[in-house]
């Protein structure tokens, strides 16, 4: 049977059934996929369902980019809605909250600003300070002047995200020149619905590896001395002898296409229909040592590429 010379209406449809990613490669086959491929009633299928209740939180002046480039469900056919909603994030919920789609799932993502974060002492000056930078989305950054209790929450109900969906979470900062405290210090992150036990690990908030601003950091309690060698082995001098560690990546940060950087915090499975609401956490509590220099964004939580 010729695929081809079926109606457009059934081809759009058989797409439709199908993801955004197929239905690129898809539009490649002939001039009929094509067509079929990047009509509406493919596209409306790859929103939300919910996508007009959502953009309707949102304006112009709570935009993430001008308005001439910012994501209307107005003037645009559904395709173009699409893009402009993987590329362009959204504010929403009073600009407390951005809200984007991930390109090649359609599945939903949100980043929560650090002014709707639980921050201990967030409002006093003395250890944290908000300011305005340009390459952040959000109106306001949290920056951290020095703290010896580091405690971040954040929370977002899980109808909000899509159904069936492995979620992970990331707190999203970036150091300052002034930056320390965190050069071989970890941090406790904690991802899981409130009234549940969390998933808990810990993570480093240095991307230097342990490289702090003077250099190379030696400790001298102890018999065995620790610095960073370069950013994938940890050298060790115990007796000296030499020997190399691997360091776990996934416990370190990476850099992000809009020059922040990001740290997993965790994963959560959203299955949907369920009523609760998602707590994300940053913890420093246990050490109590002074520590400052980060600027914090927010917390964003993504689909799992697989």
């Amino acid at each position: 049977m010729d695929l081809q010379a079926l109606p457009e209406g059934c081809i759009a449809t058989v797409v439709s059934l199908t993801t955004p990613r197929d239905a690129g490669t898809l539009s490649s086959v002939s001039r009929s996929f094509r067509s079929a491929a990047e009509s509406d009633t493919v596209w409306d299928r790859f929103l939300p369902p919910d996508i007009h209740t959502i953009l309707s939180s949102s304006s112009p002046s709570m935009s993430v980019h001008p308005p001439h480039v910012s994501p209307s469900s107005a003037s645009k056919t559904k395709k173009e809605l699409y893009l402009a909603l993987c590329d362009n994030p959204v504010l929403i919920e009073q600009g407390k909250l951005s809200f984007s789609l991930d390109r090649w799932s359609g599945k939903k993502c949100y980043m929560i600003a650090a002014r709707a974060l639980s921050i201990v002492w967030g409002d006093t000056p003395q250890y944290w300070e908000w300011i305005s930078l340009p390459d952040s989305r959000f109106e306001e950054v949290a920056k951290l002047m020095c703290v010896c209790w580091l405690e971040i929450r954040g929370k977002i109900e899980t109808r909000m995200l899509s159904p069936a969906t492995l979620y992970k979470a990331y707190l999203v900062f970036k150091p300052t020149t002034g930056a320390y405290g965190f050069d071989q210090q970890p941090v406790e992150v904690t991802v899981g619905l409130i009234g549940e036990e969390p998933t808990k690990h810990e993570v480093f908030l240095n991307a230097q590896r342990g490289l702090g601003s003077q250099g190379p950091s030696f400790p001298l309690a102890g018999p065995l001395r620790i610095s960073v060698f370069n950013r994938r082995y940890i050298v060790g001098v115990q007796d000296f002898q030499l020997r190399e560690i691997k360091v776990n990546e996934a416990q370190y940060p990476k850099e992000r296409n809009d020059g922040w950087l990001e740290i997993e915090m965790g994963e959560f499975f959203c299955e949907g229909g369920e009523g609760g609401e998602l707590e994300m956490a940053c913890l420093e509590v246990r050490r109590i040592h002074w520590k400052g220099g980060l600027l914090f964004q927010g917390i964003e939580i993504r689909p799992k590429r697989m």
